[in-house]
């Protein structure tokens, strides 16, 4: 006999435990699957570095999210303001204007409500000082729009997640696979198949919540959707986002939406392994490349470096890696900068090389000399000076070169030089299913699937192309809280 839930929520990370948490507090029965075991539980939430984008009016606003925020932090920091207007245009810039307007319009007007609700639920946060801010005279200014991070990183955010839904009474069940959707004769959702060590189970449920990722971790998927070579990426997160949920709702008529051929991929040690490490977690990632120059195994730039912040850029760059030779690129730093790169670029488990001349750190890491000699020589040439100012965009460029480099443009001349290895890492894919602001799946007619709801990535529509840093567990959050909370409504009203 199957058992029986009032809602079931396919996928334990941000996505998922949100929507149970947001169900349970209506006093749904609530169950998580979850595909990994115990110990490799988490999603891709658990890689990240736990930092999270919401609109905020000023440091009052911050600080009723970081309930211990104490007033000398309040006094040491300018965090500015970040209307909800400004982040949806940051969004709609960066994914060429492509988001979906209503959903984007839920993520940004929801996202400082979220944060809070989630501060309530015991999740608790902190200045991220050290990955995004710079001292400019006495205070500490934030860059690119990103005050705080969870305590602990994805690994604080995950524990501390699942500390508050098993208190809630949220039920977890691990290595259960979620294998199929099961509908009645009217189409609506009753329930799931799930594949356990013990073999095939149905669950009845009067709701069903797919917060189970993307298919980033399936090679397969990857390189029908993305194109050729994408079955070469490393993936920086869970080995578990097989796109398990996309088939089973395409299965059952759901719509597909957003961008199929588009993913979020960034900058990943060369040397990185096939999957997340669950000790490095996402501190193979590299970047800060805005300070300094990246070339291919030819010696060849190929991106503008000083686009934007890196906040704006670095989901793209690692698109632009995977099409180089080998899937490879080099991030080249003189001694002027090596201050400012990020605590990543001195972890032990790194692929670099250092050297006096520019000829012998090309000969190290394998780069072509006479090439990456020219390159360095002509962007040299290329610089017109200016105020240099790592905490803004400073105007500081070249001038007749391709491609340009549009901030922070300083010689490299101040040996040692420094060079770390890079190839593509690939974070979560951008193609997914079409839901309603509520978080109801909608069929290929733009009808609710009766009984279906989804949040997290396996929800297509608001990336395209890029993305702004932390919008990504920002948005699992918003709408794992609006799928929970109207498939607790819905069943309610039933």
């Amino acid at each position: 006999m199957a058992q029986t839930y009032d809602i079931i929520v396919a996928g334990a990370g941000n996505a998922g435990l949100a929507a149970a948490m947001a169900a349970r507090e209506t006093g749904a029965r609530v169950l998580v699957l979850e595909k990994a075991p115990l110990e490799l539980r988490g999603g891709n939430s658990f890689y990240t570095g736990g930092l999270f984008r919401f609109a905020f009016a000023g440091i009052d606003d911050v600080a009723s999210v970081i309930h211990d925020l104490t007033e000398g932090e309040r006094n040491m920091v300018d965090v500015g303001s970040y209307p909800t207007r400004a982040f949806y245009e940051d969004v709609m810039r960066v994914t060429e204007g492509l988001s979906d307007p209503e959903l984007l319009e839920v993520l940004v007007s929801q996202s400082l409500p979220t944060m809070r609700w989630m501060a309530g639920k015991g999740v608790r946060w902190i200045l991220a000082m050290g990955r995004q801010s710079f001292k400019v005279g006495d205070k500490f200014k934030f860059f690119g729009n990103l005050i705080v991070e969870a305590v602990g990183g994805g690994v604080g955010l995950s524990d501390m997640e699942f500390e508050a839904a098993e208190k809630m009474g949220v039920e977890v069940l691990y290595n259960a696979k979620v294998s199929a959707l099961r509908i009645d004769n009217r189409g609506a959702v009753v329930g799931l198949t799930v594949k356990g060590p013990e073999g095939f189970q149905d669950y009845d449920a009067r709701a069903v919540v797919l917060a189970c990722g993307g298919f980033e971790a399936n090679a397969e998927m990857r390189t029908r959707y993305l194109g050729a070579g994408w079955e070469l990426a490393r993936v920086r997160g869970t080995q578990f986002n097989t796109g398990d949920g996309h088939r089973m709702a395409l299965d059952i008529g759901a719509q597909p939406h957003g961008h199929w051929s588009g993913a979020h991929a960034c900058a990943w040690d060369y040397n990185a392994p096939r999957y997340g490490d669950r000790k490095i977690t996402d501190l193979y990632q590299k970047h800060s490349y805005p300070y300094g120059l990246i070339v291919n195994m030819a010696g060849e730039r190929f991106v503008d470096e000083g686009a934007d912040y890196r906040n704006y850029t670095y989901a793209k760059y690692g698109r632009e890696i995977l099409k180089q030779p080998q899937r490879a690129a080099f991030q080249i730093f003189d001694q002027k900068v090596i201050k400012l790169l990020r605590d990543e670029y001195r972890i032990k488990e790194v692929t670099k090389s250092s050297a006096d001349t520019l000829e012998d750190l090309a000969d190290r890491l394998g780069i072509e000399r006479d090439g990456f000699v020219r390159t360095i020589r002509e962007y040299n040439a290329s610089l017109r000076g200016g105020e240099y100012n790592p905490s803004i965009l400073d105007g500081v460029r070249t001038e007749g070169i391709t491609p340009p480099k549009s901030n922070w443009a300083l010689p490299i001349d101040t040996p040692p030089y420094e060079g770390y290895a890079v190839t593509c890492g690939i974070t979560f894919t951008f193609g997914g299913l079409h839901i309603t602001p509520r978080g109801q799946v909608l069929d290929t007619e733009e009808r609710p699937i009766a009984g279906l709801y989804a949040a997290g990535e396996i929800v297509g529509g608001l990336f395209y192309h890029n993305y702004p840093g932390g919008s990504g567990l920002m948005a699992g959050a918003v709408f794992g809280r609006q799928a929970g909370m109207s498939a607790a409504e819905d069943i309610r009203a039933k």
